[in-house]
């Protein structure tokens, strides 16, 4: 799978690069890296739409603000070079590690994760992943039947196994992510992950205790319902992959289908919800 890096110069910087970006996300930018200038963020190249980002632009040249951008191809080959050189291990509360085979595993580590950095999204890197790390790390998973919903690479899956959770299911509709969770899935030993490609349809008359959902506000918009719908009585829904001021919008949806808000987290204005049933 290729992506299209979009880089963008704003003037003036702030507030505006925060405000493109949550705007971006919407449009299914998936990751963003600020520069002394602007935002380089990026899009899988199937989901790109030229004229989507350029009238979103002009929306804002239209304001005092001002905004030119060029985009180009990243191939797999190279993205993976690139994510792989940069790619660092990661701490979470001192009690979870996040790591690629070649760094060496922290013994202070209650639970040690091994991620194969390839393009698929949650290393643990980004906030939202590391906000659902976090509630995972304090959560009580014994017995109870968990969903990684946009999996990723199944980090989010992984931890929920090692704190063992009876049973878990991982699901993404991305084919490269797909590969990518049977891989990390065998280099933690996690062989009873039921991983699947697909999207939420997957879960008609499933039902689990608890359901994660790291993906992006219109996705959780849209597929909310079909969570609840699988989520058993008293059971937990955590979402991420937004951003703080889109918060409001989806606790309406979730209140509409009679979740009860437990928690909100958020870490660098990412956000994370935490509902129960």
């Amino acid at each position: 799978m290729e992506y299209i890096e979009v880089n963008l110069k704003i003037t003036p910087l702030h507030p505006y690069d925060e405000l493109i970006t949550v705007d971006l996300a919407a449009l299914g930018y998936e990751s963003f890296i600020a520069t002394p200038s602007g935002l380089q963020s990026y899009i899988p190249q199937s989901n790109y739409a030229a004229d989507k980002l350029a009238a979103l632009v002009q929306q804002y040249n239209d304001t005092e603000c001002k905004v030119t951008y060029e985009s180009l191809v990243i191939p797999s080959q190279n993205w993976n070079a690139s994510w792989e050189s940069n790619f660092e291990a990661i701490d979470v509360d001192g009690k979870c590690g996040v790591r690629a085979p070649f760094h060496i595993k922290n013994p202070a580590h209650q639970y040690d994760i091994v991620i194969e950095p390839k393009m698929s999204f949650g290393t643990g890197h980004h906030e939202t992943t590391y906000l659902m790390l976090h509630s995972l790390l304090g959560m009580d998973l014994s017995n109870k039947a968990m969903l990684d919903m946009g999996c990723g690479t199944s980090v989010l899956a992984i931890l929920a196994a090692l704190k063992n959770a009876q049973s878990v299911t991982a699901i993404d509709n991305d084919a490269w992510s797909y590969e990518n969770s049977l891989e990390n899935c065998k280099l933690n030993n996690c062989f009873a992950i039921e991983v699947k490609l697909g999207d939420v349809a997957l879960i008609k008359d499933k039902m689990f205790n608890l359901i994660l959902a790291n993906i992006n506000r219109n996705i959780l918009l849209a597929d909310m319902k079909h969570y609840v719908t699988s989520l058993q009585k008293e059971g937990e829904l955590l979402i991420s992959g937004f951003f703080e001021v889109d918060a409001p919008a989806l606790i309406e949806v979730a209140e509409k289908l009679h979740l009860q808000l437990k928690n909100k987290l958020v870490k660098n204005n990412w956000c994370l919800l935490h509902f129960q049933k």
